[in-house]
């Protein structure tokens, strides 16, 4: 699935072997990036919100960059999405966190197996957000999906998968 997973842009004019390069090295720098920024900043603020909104300017001014090279199932372009959501989780931006979360959940549905944790992780979050944007039907067919992956990864009696049954009635 390598080809898959670091797929690009399908152009007229298709970028070079030397700009897939660059950007490639660009992506890994700004990940790490990041991820020190992150640290960094987490440890040293007292309020977050200013602190999260440059991260998530930095997320998507590099999703902006390497978008005009990558496909958005590459996996540094879900690596940076999957950050930028985890920020407008951080700050309850409910709605730009859908947005991150509906564009992910496609890629990672073909690059993990059928029962991955990932995969069952990203339809939770996404049937969470649903509900709390008030959208019922969308939720319940997200959660259901989490719950159908996680009774094959953890077994129909695990504890969690009750959680998330009861959370479905309660809504």
């Amino acid at each position: 699935q390598d080809k898959e997973k670091l797929e690009i842009c399908k152009l007229n004019d298709p970028p070079s072997a030397e700009t897939v390069k660059d950007m490639i090295k660009y992506a890994r720098n700004v990940i790490e990036e990041f991820r020190r920024a992150k640290h960094y900043k987490y440890i040293l603020c007292l309020t977050l919100t200013p602190v999260a909104c440059e991260l998530l300017e930095i997320c998507e001014l590099s999703l902006d960059k390497m978008g005009a090279v990558f496909e958005d199932s590459n996996v540094y372009m879900l690596h940076m999405m999957y950050q930028a959501m985890g920020v407008c989780l951080y700050v309850q931006d409910w709605e730009g966190a859908l947005c991150y979360g509906q564009k992910i959940i496609r890629p990672y549905s073909k690059h993990y197996p059928s029962y991955s944790l990932n995969v069952a992780s990203m339809w939770l979050k996404l049937g969470r957000l649903y509900m709390a944007l008030k959208n019922r039907t969308a939720g319940v067919k997200a959660l259901k999906r989490a719950i159908a992956i996680m009774e094959v990864a953890h077994g129909k009696d695990h504890p969690y998968i009750s959680e998330i049954k009861k959370e479905l009635e309660d809504h």
